[in-house]
């Protein structure tokens, strides 16, 4: 079998691929462990010139090679605090409103993707497949194409894709789907997302889109499909069930006094709709009094891209929010919202999630949205939580046993707390039985192993 490169805007170290990872490491380096390789990237730290400029760093675990550089300054402003998170993530998010174009981090996009390309040159075989990673990279193949690169290259999208109405409003738009044009498998998270890459590509760039997703434009053929990223359902059953009896939960558990719980864990971000949750759980208290002083919201939300002034503000804005309800509806031994600007090791969330009886899931726009099949894949079976979920996040075409909500319903997703909460045992077991189905059919192997042999498959065709 040919040796996999894997190449992404981060690498998770060894030590994280056996403990704390999400869905994309562990997939990842499963895949990697199965067929030998290369797991290719950022190191996640800013050095100087002279540092970025020698060779990638290589540690070793088995057959997999990690190999990761870090970035100059002035590289990591214009690519990924600059055009990465200034335009790209809102635009395809649908945050117009909040997108920065500066033509000269587009150029810093371009040239760094350019630069990592050329540093992974120089540790690819002939016969490697390339699997890349995500929006950060999306002209990675038409730097490699552009040095004579002939390999197998494949690339998947972990957020949205926007319709083109949306995606014109990016300057380069049409530079940027020419670079996605030099891959020879293109995946998507939802057939939503696909056909918007089809749409764009026929009224815009004059191409090509087959019902099977073969497309035709700017003088290459690639295949496009969908691939629902998932999760190992069993897995995180276990580790949820293992860790109930560890401490923290239980200190959780006994501050609760026999309060409801529900759970939200998101990261910090516009996208996620925190404030709107936050003003739902609001009203869902001011319309249900019984419930004051009966049940707890604990909001997870690590910081991310700390250095970036929009999320500063979002930060800010939660955190007043969360006061406010908070002075509203405290009482001497009642605390509504526990917000935690922090991060928890991923058994405990596992855990925690396993207690709580309902799951609060509602970004404004998610390509897919882990947490909901984490929560979901947590339950106890006898006795599950109720998955409340926008109608926005990718996961809602698989988990059809969630309560959907549109999250900017403020109304009416305060309606679906309290019918979750009130929700009785027979249909919380069959809404989790039907959500199991769908993890079971499309887990992270699955995800995995449909991308990689499409992209292997065609290579013998």
């Amino acid at each position: 079998m040919s040796r996999l490169v894997v190449v992404s805007n981060r690498v998770a170290t060894p030590t994280e691929t056996k403990g704390s990872a999400g869905g994309l490491a562990v997939g990842v380096f499963g895949a990697l462990k199965d067929s030998g390789g290369v797991w290719f990237g950022w190191s996640g730290d800013v050095v100087s010139e002279t540092v970025a400029n020698q060779g990638p760093k290589l540690e070793r675990d088995g057959a997999v090679t990690f190999a990761t550089v870090g970035l100059p300054k002035k590289d990591y402003d214009q690519y990924y605090r600059g055009f990465s998170n200034a335009m790209l993530w809102p635009v395809f998010h649908y945050r117009n409103d909040l997108a920065v174009y500066d033509r000269d981090e587009y150029a810093g996009y371009r040239r760094v993707n350019a630069w990592l390309a050329h540093k992974l040159i120089k540790l690819l075989e002939p016969d490697d497949i390339i699997w890349v990673h995500d929006y950060h990279l999306i002209p990675f193949a038409e730097a490699l194409r552009s040095a004579g690169i002939k390999n197998r290259i494949g690339f998947f999208l972990h957020i949205p894709f926007p319709s083109p109405q949306i995606l014109l409003n990016i300057p380069p738009h049409e530079e940027l789907v020419k670079s996605l044009c030099c891959y020879d498998v293109v995946g998507f998270q939802t057939e939503r997302d696909r056909i918007a890459f089809h749409d764009y590509i026929v009224r815009h760039a004059h191409g090509t889109a087959t019902p099977d997703g073969h497309i035709e434009a700017f003088g290459r053929t690639l295949k496009t499909s969908v691939y629902r990223i998932g999760v190992f359902p069993d897995e995180i059953a276990e580790q949820a069930e293992r860790g109930e009896a560890r401490q923290d939960v239980m200190d959780l558990k006994q501050s609760l006094e026999g309060r409801k719980l529900i759970m939200s864990v998101d990261r910090l971000d516009y996208s996620k709709g925190l404030v709107e949750r936050f003003r739902a759980f609001e009203h869902f208290l001011e319309k249900s009094p019984e419930w004051r002083g009966n049940v707890t919201l604990v909001q997870i939300a690590p910081p991310t891209r700390a250095d970036v002034e929009t999320y500063q503000q979002i930060r800010q804005n939660l955190e007043y929010e969360a006061g406010r309800i908070n002075g509203r509806y405290s009482g001497l031994d009642y605390t509504p919202i526990r917000y935690l600007n922090q991060r928890y090791d991923r058994w405990k969330l596992m855990s925690l999630f396993r207690e709580s009886q309902v799951g609060l899931v509602t970004p404004l726009r998610d390509g897919m949205n882990l947490v909901a099949k984490e929560y979901i894949a947590a339950q106890n079976p006898d006795d599950p939580g109720v998955l409340v979920l926008s109608q926005f996040a990718g996961a809602a075409d698989e988990m059809t046993g969630a309560m959907m909500v549109n999250p900017h319903d403020i109304v009416g997703t305060s309606e679906a707390i309290a019918r979750a909460l009130a929700m009785p045992l027979a249909e919380r077991k069959q809404r989790y039985e039907t959500n199991m189905i769908a993890l079971r059919k499309h887990n992270l192997g699955v995800w995995r192993d449909d991308f990689l042999a499409d992209l292997r498959g065609d290579a013998k065709a």
